[in-house]
């Protein structure tokens, strides 16, 4: 089962919460666990999980390149790109790598076929893998680990997180299986690329207006992709109820709550693992997925392990 976790804006726990999840359920041992990083613009997840990578694969893209003797100068490339990466000007065609999103449509419709396309690397999945006692040396491969990152001057992220969501291997298409993808902060595409065909989204938010302002945004943009999604509170008791009251009258369950506790804010400053040091999270988020999973219909729901 793939799980999104996200959020309408930066800060509100969205790593903390994806990870210790997938730590949560490792340290359990009943279930396959892989976690996937495609926050490919500044990934963060190995600095609490240390993975030891194995993998690292180029991503690339194809750009077009035209063969100035066969180009008559007709246009048609120039009108087909939607991102102006060929421009039509002085009889030739003129290419700008940068702007192509690589949908060969320049090729394709180049009456001459004087367009050919090349990869231009714009980044790097790469994967490897997590012990379950947290360090390089322990034999017990626990989670499988998959991150990307963008090359840098790079604009488009997009088919890097694609990338990175190609590794999600066998688990993604188990019921007993755990894929949990930390997904980039805000709405944009590179977000829609992460959140688009997972089972659940988990939306991360924080009980102030900037958060519930944000919250709003994230929860269309999930209903859009016809995504199932709940919402995790984090620093609960911070701000106000206003959050509550809107998941209450959009009829959004409450997934978890977790509070605003300065312990919890230590621990995540100095790069430690929470459901280590706090077990009890540990258990509310076995919890959640437990949850999670008897909403999506994998698991019957115990009652009474989250909110």
């Amino acid at each position: 089962m793939i799980v999104s976790v996200a959020s309408g804006k930066g800060g509100t726990g969205k790593t903390t919460v994806a990870v210790n999840l997938a730590l949560a359920l490792a340290l359990e041992g009943t279930t396959s666990v892989s976690l996937l990083d495609c926050d490919v613009e500044e990934p963060n997840a190995h600095l609490f999980l240390h993975p030891v990578l194995e993998t690292s694969e180029p991503v690339t893209l194809p750009v077009p390149v035209v063969d100035e003797n066969r180009c008559t100068g007709c246009g048609i490339c120039a009108e087909v790109c939607a991102f102006h990466a060929v421009l039509s000007l002085g009889g030739r065609a003129i290419t700008f790598p940068d702007l192509c999103h690589g949908c060969g449509g320049c090729a394709r419709f180049c009456p001459e076929g004087a367009i050919s396309e090349t990869p231009r690397q714009i980044g790097v999945a790469e994967t490897g893998w997590v012990s379950r006692a947290g360090a390089p040396a322990a034999a017990a491969q626990a989670i499988r680990f998959v991150h990307g990152r963008v090359d840098i001057g790079v604009a488009l992220a997009p088919p890097v997180v694609k990338a990175v969501r190609s590794e999600a291997g066998p688990a993604s298409g188990s019921a007993n299986g755990a894929v949990i993808i930390d997904s980039p902060p805000g709405t944009s595409c590179p977000v829609v690329a992460s959140v688009k065909g997972s089972d659940y989204c988990i939306l991360v938010t924080e009980p102030t207006p900037f958060g519930l302002n944000d919250l709003t945004l994230a929860v269309d943009m999930v209903r859009e992709l016809g995504v199932p999604l709940g919402v995790v509170i984090n620093r609960a008791g911070l701000g106000d109820a206003r959050v509550a009251a809107y998941c209450a009258r959009e009829n959004i369950p409450v997934l978890l709550e977790i509070p605003f506790d300065r312990r919890l804010a230590a621990c995540y400053a100095r790069g430690g693992q929470l459901v280590r040091e706090f077990p009890e999270l540990g258990n509310s988020l076995r919890g959640l997925w437990r949850q999670i999973c008897a909403r999506v219909g994998s698991l019957p729901e115990e009652a009474g392990t989250v909110r």
